[in-house]
């Protein structure tokens, strides 16, 4: 039998942390491959983007310790599945998925910590 073993993070170190609209959200989203899904949770609506895996990095990981480059965020206090953003520049609408991650641990940490910043 395969030996499972659980080691669940410990630390999020983020390196800037940005409010933004929802519609800037949904446009950072969108691209020309397609769109990337936001993610909700307790009422935020978040996206974040990782480091470069460095050998640094990768050491980190392994010990639990996780750095995101960027978290934008907004309130959005109701979870929808779908958000949609109408621009002439991309010429009809855009659908972003949105993925309801209120199960995950980071996720939820993360989105209690962003509500108490001004």
């Amino acid at each position: 039998m395969v030996r499972i073993t659980f080691e669940p993070t410990n630390e999020v170190v983020i390196h800037d942390v940005v409010s933004v609209g929802v519609d800037d959200l949904l446009r950072e989203r969108v691209t020309p491959a397609g769109t990337m899904p936001l993610y909700w949770c307790n009422g935020i609506l978040f996206s974040f983007s990782s480091l470069p895996l460095t050998d640094e990095i990768v050491k980190d990981y392994v010990r639990g310790k996780i750095h995101w480059l960027e978290v934008h965020y907004t309130k959005m206090p109701d979870y929808k599945p779908v958000l949609s953003l109408n621009e002439e520049e991309y010429k009809g609408t855009v659908n972003v998925r949105i993925i309801d991650t209120s199960r995950s641990n980071v996720h939820s940490d993360l989105t209690k910590w962003l509500k108490t910043l001004k």
